[in-house]
């Protein structure tokens, strides 16, 4: 597979594709110099100013920001079929903090301390240092082992006091095309981001995986913290965001961490969604629904990354196969509504696909 001329250092080439992969236009020149990287950033942009990595990850071999796929998955065309219609087609993943840490193996890998603090869940190990080996060999705070994934997501904080996440989160693994039966399982070492924390509140509210913005009580659809939050103990701060679906076949991972990952499109002509000839490779879609424990008065209310809208997330697959693969088929392609056993409560006799353990037979 032809690859692309290293004209540049690391340094340079990553410090370019991170402003440019959170939303800043276009930048003249970069150095890896944190201060000159703060002056290209526009000053329109409210969130806060990402210096340049100066480390590749541990991953790709080059240090070019390309991690190819082995082997890489072709000859695949966009699948613009109709299955039998069906009303689910997910299963969820429930997994619950584990550490919080200013760090980003995806973004910054190997420098930890450089980021804005992060909450993780899934994963007990991720830090600035993770690789598919070290995720591999980790433990897990989701409900399936199978599942050791690295799940995050900027800190939130009420003043200067974190707010985190209590008890399970919901992790929705989707079908985001139409033809259901074409999704197939995450590679093994795929990683994304989603969404920046660069973005402005209206890159924020048109991003494709808006789904509800913030909300609590009866106040959905806010780029903004909810001014309107009621103060009833069940109360909770609340977002949904889902991530891109459909995959180049190439790579784990690219320079800007975005371009091998895209969201589908609408086949013109009809209300179906497919993905891109560019992005042929259907994966499960990703949908965060996340809960932190405030309400009533949010006016100190931030994101360690800026303001609400600098909402984003991470995610690195490192899934067991056989269990991903598994649940994929069973639920996803299978068009049922799968809790995190593989169990679909409307259709017992579908069965389930992990044992009381979470485990797969």
């Amino acid at each position: 597979m032809a690859r692309r001329a290293r004209a540049l250092s690391v340094a340079l080439i990553s410090g370019a594709l991170v402003l440019t992969s959170l939303g800043v236009g276009a930048v003249a020149a970069v150095s890896a110099d944190t201060d000159a990287v703060a002056a290209a950033a526009p000053a329109a942009h409210t969130g806060h100013v990402m210096a340049a990595s100066t480390k590749a990850s541990g991953d790709d071999a080059d240090g070019d920001g390309y991690i190819p796929a082995n082997p890489p998955v072709t000859g695949v065309q966009p699948s613009d079929k109709e299955p039998p219609h069906a009303y689910f087609h997910e299963f969820q993943a429930h997994c619950t903090v584990t550490h919080t840490k200013p760090d980003d193996p995806i973004i910054y890998p190997g420098q930890p301390g450089k980021s804005h603090d992060h909450t993780f869940m899934g994963n007990t190990t991720t830090d600035a240092n993770s690789t598919t080996a070290s995720l591999d060999s980790g433990s897990t705070s989701c409900l399936a082992p199978g599942d050791k994934s690295g799940y995050w997501m900027p800190t939130m904080l009420n003043g200067d006091k974190p707010v985190l996440p209590v008890g399970e989160q919901t992790i929705y693994y989707k079908a985001g095309v139409t033809d259901y039966t074409s999704v197939r399982p995450f590679p093994k070492g795929l990683r994304f981001v989603v969404g920046s924390p660069m973005q402005t509140a209206q890159e924020f509210r048109n991003h494709p995986g808006f789904v509800e913005g913030w909300e609590c009580g009866n106040s959905y659809f806010n780029v903004d913290f909810p001014k309107e939050c009621p103060t009833t103990p069940d109360t909770q701060v609340n977002i949904r965001f889902q991530a891109p679906s459909c995959w180049d076949g190439k790579y784990l991972d690219t320079p800007d961490h975005k371009s091998h990952m895209s969201y589908p499109v609408v086949k013109p002509g009809t209300n179906n969604n497919v993905c891109p000839a560019d992005h042929p490779v259907a994966l499960p879609m990703i949908e965060f629904k996340m809960a932190f424990p405030v309400n009533g008065d949010l006016s100190q209310l931030r994101l360690a990354s800026g303001p609400s809208y600098s909402f984003h997330y991470d995610f690195f697959n490192a899934w067991d196969d056989r269990t991903l693969k598994a649940m994929v088929d069973h639920c996803v392609v299978g068009g049922l509504q799968c809790d995190p056993r593989g169990y679909d409560q409307s259709h017992p006799e579908k069965g389930a696909v992990l044992d009381t353990h979470y485990q797969l037979p």
